[in-house]
């Protein structure tokens, strides 16, 4: 059956009327972690929530200093010579990688605040090349700490667990995106890992979306 003109520019126009009313789906590159639910017709994802905690500057980081940032997340303490020594080393790789990059930051949070104290933690941050501003070590309350790594990175803090350093910690690197979000966990002590790290943040970075940022 073939359209008359009119009819075929009537049938173009309702079509076009019904998309430009359909909301477009933002196309994620990689994969949001964590549990997700609908509402007002929008997935709502798992985001990282409100959080206060001091570097190894005496500073105060919070969800104000990532705010429209990619960070790198993980969780280790100073004493540590286990699985720590091998992540830091790698997050220094990272770091590299977008040094000159003011949108990209990295949070090591510490499972043993008591000890890790701003002090400590400058020291620790020395040793490995830390960026003021760019590579934050965090102490604070360990509840707080704990808490944040359970709930909201979806990973392990525990103290006496037995082990002779008595702490256990994830030996996860966590990709955070621009609003608050979960999008890749990688093994800190693999360079294979840390290299597909540092690829997915590139690939990240490239990824448009017209969601306003998760307060």
């Amino acid at each position: 059956m073939k359209l008359r003109a009119s009819n075929l520019l009537f049938v173009l126009a309702l079509t076009f009327c019904f998309a430009c009313n359909q909301k477009s789906e933002p196309t994620l590159l990689l994969p949001v972690y964590g549990e997700k639910r609908i509402g007002n017709n929008d997935t709502i994802y798992h985001t990282i929530g409100a959080f206060e905690l001091t570097n190894q500057n005496a500073e105060k980081v919070n969800a104000f200093t990532t705010k429209g940032k990619i960070y790198v997340a993980d969780f280790f303490f100073a004493s540590c010579q286990s699985i720590c020594p091998q992540m830091s080393s790698n997050l220094t790789t990272v770091q590299k990688a977008f040094e000159k990059e003011e949108d990209v930051l990295i949070l090591s949070h510490s499972v043993n605040p008591l000890h890790d104290t701003v002090e400590v933690l400058k020291k620790y941050a020395e040793s490995y090349g830390a960026i003021s501003g760019k590579w934050h070590l965090l102490t604070g309350s360990k509840t707080t700490i704990y808490n944040l790594a359970k709930n909201d990175y979806l990973v392990n803090a525990l103290e006496d667990d037995g082990t002779p350093e008595g702490f256990l910690h994830s030996e996860l690197f966590l990709l955070i995106d621009k609003f608050g979000r979960i999008r890749g966990m990688y093994d800190g002590t693999d360079k294979v890992q840390v290299n597909k790290l540092i690829e997915d943040i590139k690939l990240l970075k490239t990824e448009k979306e017209s969601t306003e940022i998760i307060k």
